[in-house]
C-alpha cells in the first residue's frame, strides 16, 4: 500500500476493513503505489535454487476463481500483450496463453469500490479486531521461532521486531490468512475491467496494469503458472501482502538461498518487510508517537489538524496552537503530525505521530492501520517480556 498510496497494498477505509474480515481475507488491502528507489539494492531474483520451503499453515477454504469471462480474446488484453512482450521481452505465446486462463472477477470489481454506506470510524473497535488472544498468541510463535532473523533485520535496516511482528500480524495472522483469490484473476479483473464509477478509475487502472505487468514478470522469471498463486482481492500476496511492484522492488532474499519467497520463507518475509520500511525512510530510534493532551485556551485544532497525518510541525510550532506534549517528547527534532483517531460517536483519540509513524502509513495509508500494527508489536512484545497485558486499554 509510497509517498501516496503506498505499498504492499491497497488503501481501505475502516467499512472497507470490515467487509474483507467478513470475507476472512487478511490482505488489510494492499496500499497502492511504488514511489521510493529502495535505499538498498533489491535482489530481484526468482529463480529457484533448491524446493521451496514449507509454507504457513493457510486458509483452506475454497480458491475464488472468477466467474466472469475470459481475457484471451479481449483487444484491450491482447494490445497489453504486445506491449508487454516488446517492453520486458517475454515471449508473446506465454503471455496470450496467460490472459487466456485470467477470468474476470466480478467479487473483485465490487470489492474495489468504497462502501456504499460508510460506517462510522471507530477505533476502538478497529483495534480491538488486532489485539485479540488468537492473533496475540500467533505473534508469540512467531517471533519465538524467528527471534534471530528478526534481530538480524532490526541490525540490518534499523526496524524494531516489534514492528515487523506487528505488520505480519495486522496482514495475514502470520500467513493463516493470506487471501484465496486467484491473483491473475484479480489484477486482469482490475486492469481491463476498473469499475468507471469509482472516483479515480482511470489511475487506479493504470496502476493495475502495471501491477499485472511485475506479476507476469516475475512468474515468467520464476518458470511458474500465472494462474496458481493466491491473493487479496487486489493481488497483494504473501505473508507480507506485497504487491508485484513492490515485490519487485523491495523484497529481499534474507535467507540467501537464491530466491525470494515471501509466502514460505519467514527470513525473507522479515527481511523485506524490513528492507521496505527502510526504504520509506525509517528512522533507527526514533519513537513512533508520543502521547498528547491540549491547552484549552491555545488550542488551534484546524491549524493542527491541516497536514493531515504529514509531520509538519516543531515541537515549538506544534505546542505553540495547543499541543501539549510532555517527557522526551519535547527532545524530539523531527517534524510531527497530530494523529486523530475518531470512536464513532465518543471522544477522539489523539497521538502526537512522527516521521515513524508516518512511514509505516506507506504501508497501507491509515492512521488505523498504523495503531494497529504498533499496538500490537508492543502488546506482542510486553508478553513476551513478562510485562503482562494492556488489552483494555
Amino acid at each position: 500500500m509510497p509517498a501516496s498510496p503506498c505499498p504492499a497494498r491497497l488503501r481501505l477505509s475502516a467499512a472497507g476493513h470490515a467487509l474483507l474480515s467478513v470475507l476472512l481475507l487478511a490482505c488489510l488491502f494492499c496500499t497502492a503505489t511504488v514511489q521510493a528507489t529502495p535505499a538498498q539494492g533489491s535482489k530481484n531474483s526468482y529463480i529457484r535454487k533448491k524446493p521451496p520451503a514449507k509454507a504457513p499453515p493457510a486458509n483452506k477454504a475454497r480458491t475464488l476463481v472468477g466467474t466472469g469471462p475470459a481475457y484471451g480474446d479481449r483487444p484491450e488484453a491482447l494490445a497489453f500483450a504486445d506491449e508487454l512482450a516488446e517492453r520486458r521481452q517475454l515471449p508473446l505465446d506465454w503471455i496470450k496463453q496467460a490472459l487466456a486462463e485470467a477470468r474476470q472477477s466480478p467479487l473483485v470489481l465490487k470489492l474495489i469500490l468504497p462502501p456504499a454506506s460508510p460506517q462510522a470510524k471507530n477505533w476502538r473497535a478497529y483495534r480491538s479486531r488486532f489485539l485479540d488472544e488468537p492473533r496475540i498468541q500467533a505473534g508469540l510463535a512467531f517471533w519465538q521461532a524467528h527471534a534471530s532473523e528478526l534481530e538480524r533485520a532490526q541490525k540490518t535496516y534499523g526496524v524494531p521486531a516489534d514492528i515487523i511482528v506487528g505488520i505480519l500480524g495486522v496482514e495475514t495472522i502470520y500467513g493463516r490468512e493470506m487471501g484465496r483469490f486467484r491473483v491473475l484473476d484479480a489484477l486482469s479483473s482490475l486492469a481491463f475491467d476498473f469499475p468507471a464509477s469509482h472516483p479515480r478509475a482511470a489511475e487506479r487502472q493504470s496502476f493495475f496494469r502495471k501491477e499485472l505487468e511485475h506479476f507476469l514478470a516475475q512468474q515468467h522469471q520464476a518458470g511458474l503458472r500465472p494462474s496458481v498463486p493466491l491473493g487479496s482481492f487486489a493481488g497483494a500476496r504473501g505473508m507480507p501482502q506485497f504487491m508485484p511492484s513492490s515485490q519487485s522492488n523491495f523484497a529481499v532474499d534474507f535467507d540467501r538461498d537464491g530466491r525470494i519467497d515471501l509466502t514460505g520463507s519467514p527470513s525473507d518475509v522479515i527481511g523485506s518487510v524490513a528492507h521496505y520500511l527502510k526504504a520509506f525512510n525509517w528512522q533507527s530510534g526514533m519513537p513512533t508517537h508520543y502521547p498528547v493532551r491540549f491547552d484549552a485556551a491555545k488550542l488551534d485544532m484546524d491549524a493542527l489538524m491541516a497536514p493531515d497525518i504529514l509531520p509538519t510541525f516543531s515541537v515549538a510550532s506544534f505546542t505553540a496552537k495547543g499541543a501539549v506534549l510532555e517527557g522526551t517528547a519535547l527532545a524530539h527534532t523531527g517534524p510531527l503530525a497530530l494523529i486523530e483517531l475518531l470512536n464513532a460517536g465518543d471522544e477522539p483519540s489523539y497521538v502526537a505521530g512522527t516521521e515513524n509513524f508516518y512511514t509505516i502509513t506507506r504501508y497501507n495509508w491509515s492512521s488505523y492501520y498504523a495503531m494497529a500494527v504498533i499496538d500490537l508489536g508492543q502488546e506482542i512484545s510486553r508478553r513476551r517480556s513478562g510485562q503482562g497485558t494492556a488489552l483494555g486499554r
